[in-house]
């Protein structure tokens, strides 16, 4: 009803506003995880924490198998959705690891933590929360998502974990957490609003090979991401993401030639 309401009011800004819903659940949590630290202080028992990432683990393994299902969806000739999909994460995995994609991001982390250090409380609160929050599959990947098909969910995944990450984090850092909103909305809407733009070229994005497959990748790399929460495995998923532009790569050369 209230959906209905807001496109007969304004239906331009209702689809703006619908490829970028899931930045917008992320700042919420943030701001409300980072009101919650301040007010405890730091005094959540580290197993509870450990509780939390575990059921995160879980939801998050979940999320990648159901995304991974969607190679399974593709058919290209004598190609299946899998057979592409494993070309495109190994080759985007070995892609990744020759560019070191995980040691520079890892440095570069490193690198802005170090130059704030003598910032205050604040400035690294701040630099801590927005590499967490904005450097990773989970941004890259939901946003897309939302943006190409308006599904919110991997986001909203994310903003449950970026919500409790900011409860530990502004317990000790303070108020400088909560402005860590402001690379969010930069980075995931932008990356939204960017594939939306795609979106409106594709005749069908919901079953387009392209959407399906890079969808199916991207699974692949959440689920890897599930396994590391739950600390089952120790993955590189950050060395996967060439993949991502792989899946559709490959879609193209395969149609062209068929």
């Amino acid at each position: 009803m209230l959906t209905t309401l807001i496109w007969l009011i304004h239906p331009a800004t209702l689809g703006v506003f619908v490829k970028t819903s899931g930045t917008w659940i992320n700042v919420a949590t943030v701001l409300i995880g980072s009101g919650l630290g301040i007010v405890l202080k730091g005094n959540l028992p580290t197993r509870m924490q450990r509780i939390i990432t575990q059921a995160l683990g879980l939801l998050t393994l979940f999320l990648g198998v159901t995304m991974a299902g969607s190679l399974l969806k593709v058919k290209l000739g004598i190609f299946d959705g899998v057979i592409i999909g494993l070309i495109a994460i190994v080759i985007g995995g070995l892609l990744g690891e020759w560019w070191r994609i995980d040691a520079r991001l890892r440095a570069i982390g490193d690198a802005l933590k170090h130059r704030f250090q003598g910032g205050g409380s604040f400035t690294e609160g701040f630099v801590a929360a927005s590499l967490l929050f904005c450097v990773g599959p989970m941004a890259m990947i939901g946003s897309l998502n939302n943006g190409l098909s308006g599904d919110n969910t991997l986001l909203s995944i994310k903003s449950a974990m970026d919500g409790l990450a900011s409860i530990a984090l502004s317990s000790s850092y303070g108020i400088g957490v909560a402005f860590s909103i402001l690379p969010i909305v930069v980075y995931q809407g932008g990356l939204s609003i960017a594939a939306s733009f795609l979106a409106q070229s594709l005749s069908e994005p919901a079953t387009n090979p392209s959407v399906l497959l890079t969808s199916g990748v991207g699974g692949l790399i959440v689920m890897g991401l599930g396994l590391n929460l739950l600390e089952v495995a120790e993955l590189s998923i950050a060395a996967f993401l060439p993949g991502l532009l792989l899946a559709p790569l490959l879609c193209a050369i395969i149609e062209w030639l068929a």
